[in-house]
C-alpha cells in the first residue's frame, strides 16, 4: 500500500476516537460567537454567506448590525436592495449580499429545505455553504469540506500528491471527508474542523503541540506538516488604474456600476480616468492624493488617485455627481468608502 492509502485507512479506522478527540476539544475551546451562541436556519446561513473569503473578526460587527436591521428572512426579503448593500458595505464580494437577498426571497414564509442537496438549489449557496446549513441547522451528516479541512486532512495522512489549486484538492478530499463525519453531531464536527484550521493548524506555524488530534496526525509525526497541503504556485498579474477626484460646487464625481453589472452593481466608486473621459496620462500629472495596493483573486491592482478638473461637456453613462454631505448614505464600496473619508479628513487638516 502507498503511504497516503496507509495513512488514511489508519485515521479511517480510528474514526470514532478522532471523532471523540476533535469534539471534546470543541466543546471546551471553541471561540464564542454569536450565530452558535444563539443558533438559528436563518443565522446559520447569513453568518456562512459573510464568511465565505471573510475572516470572523471582520464578520462579527457587520453580522450584529444585519442581524438588528433584518432578524429573520422574512425581514430580508422585504427589504430594498439599496438597505441590504448598505449593510454589507465593506464587507466585499457583492454577490453574496444579492445572493443572500435572492436566497430570502425564495424561502420567506416556506418550508426551508432540510438537506444539502436542496440548500444547493438556491441562489448562492455551492457545495460547502449547503453542507454547513444541513449540518449546522438540520444535523444532515454531510461534511463540509474547504481550505481549512484540505489543510488538515492532507497533514493528517500526509498526502504528497501536487493538486493544481484548492478546488480540485476539495474534491478530492470530499469522500475520506464524508468518511470521518460525525454522524451523531455533524454541525458540531464540521465547526470543529473549521475551528481547528483557524486556531490550531496553520497554513504557516501551526501549533502542533497543543493540537487536539496530534496523535492522529501523519505529517506532525514525521515533523513536516507545513509541506502539506501541496498546491500550485498561483501566478499574479499586475494591474494599474488611475482614478480622479473631481469636484464642482461642493460635490464629488462618482461612477455608479450598472444594475445588472457581474460585481459591485448598483455601488459608487470614485471613477478611472477612462470612466470619466480623462486621458489617463494627464490625470496621473495632477495632484496625488492616494496610492493604494490591494489583491483581488489572483490580480495585485495598484491604484493612485489623482485631482482632476471636471471633465467637460456631458457626463458619460454612469457618472453622477454627489453631494460632499450625502456620501455617508449612498453605498460606496469598501476601499471607496475608506478612500474618500481619507481624502476628506486630510484636505481639512
Amino acid at each position: 500500500m502507498t503511504r497516503k492509502t496507509s495513512a488514511r485507512d489508519a485515521l479511517v479506522a480510528r474514526r470514532a476516537a478522532f471523532q471523540g478527540a476533535l469534539l471534546d476539544w470543541y466543546r471546551a475551546s471553541r471561540r464564542r460567537m454569536p450565530w452558535r451562541e444563539a443558533p438559528s436556519p436563518y443565522s446559520t446561513v447569513v453568518s456562512e454567506f459573510m464568511l465565505q473569503q471573510t475572516q470572523v473578526a471582520t464578520v462579527l460587527p457587520y453580522f450584529a448590525r444585519w442581524m438588528a436591521a433584518l432578524p429573520d428572512f422574512a425581514s430580508l426579503a422585504a427589504a430594498g436592495e439599496e438597505t441590504v448593500l448598505k449593510l454589507w458595505e465593506g464587507l466585499g464580494y457583492y454577490s453574496r449580499a444579492r445572493n443572500l437577498h435572492g436566497l430570502a426571497k425564495r424561502v420567506a414564509g416556506k418550508n426551508l429545505p432540510r438537506d444539502a442537496a436542496g440548500w444547493r438549489e438556491l441562489p448562492g449557496v455551492g457545495p460547502y455553504t449547503a453542507a454547513a446549513v444541513a449540518s449546522i441547522a438540520f444535523g444532515e451528516a454531510v461534511a463540509c469540506v474547504d481550505g481549512n479541512v484540505v489543510r488538515i486532512l492532507s497533514r493528517l495522512t500526509r498526502d504528497g500528491t501536487a493538486y493544481r489549486d484548492s478546488a480540485s484538492a476539495s474534491k478530492a478530499f470530499a469522500p475520506l471527508a464524508q468518511e470521518i463525519v460525525n454522524a451523531a453531531t455533524p454541525g458540531d464536527h464540521n465547526q470543529a474542523m473549521m475551528e481547528l484550521g483557524a486556531t490550531v493548524c496553520f497554513r504557516r506555524g501551526p501549533t502542533c503541540l497543543v493540537c487536539p488530534v496530534r496523535g492522529f496526525c501523519a505529517a506532525a509525526g514525521a515533523g513536516d506538516p507545513e509541506s502539506y497541503p501541496r498546491l500550485a504556485a498561483r501566478a499574479t498579474e499586475r494591474r494599474l488604474v488611475v482614478r480622479v477626484w473631481c469636484e464642482r460646487s461642493g460635490k464629488v464625481l462618482l461612477h455608479r456600476n450598472a444594475a445588472g453589472a457581474r460585481r459591485l452593481a448598483g455601488l459608487h466608486e470614485l471613477p478611472t480616468a477612462e470612466q470619466a473621459g480623462i486621458d489617463a496620462i494627464a490625470a496621473s500629472g495632477g495632484t496625488l492624493l492616494s496610492r493604494k495596493t490591494r489583491g483581488i483573486t489572483r490580480y495585485r491592482i495598484e491604484e493612485s488617485i489623482h485631482l482632476s478638473q471636471p471633465p467637460k461637456g456631458r457626463l458619460r453613462p454612469g457618472l453622477v455627481w454627489v453631494r460632499l454631505g450625502d456620501l455617508p448614505a449612498i453605498s460606496l464600496s469598501g476601499p471607496h468608502r475608506k478612500w474618500t473619508t481619507q481624502v476628506l479628513s486630510e484636505r481639512t487638516r
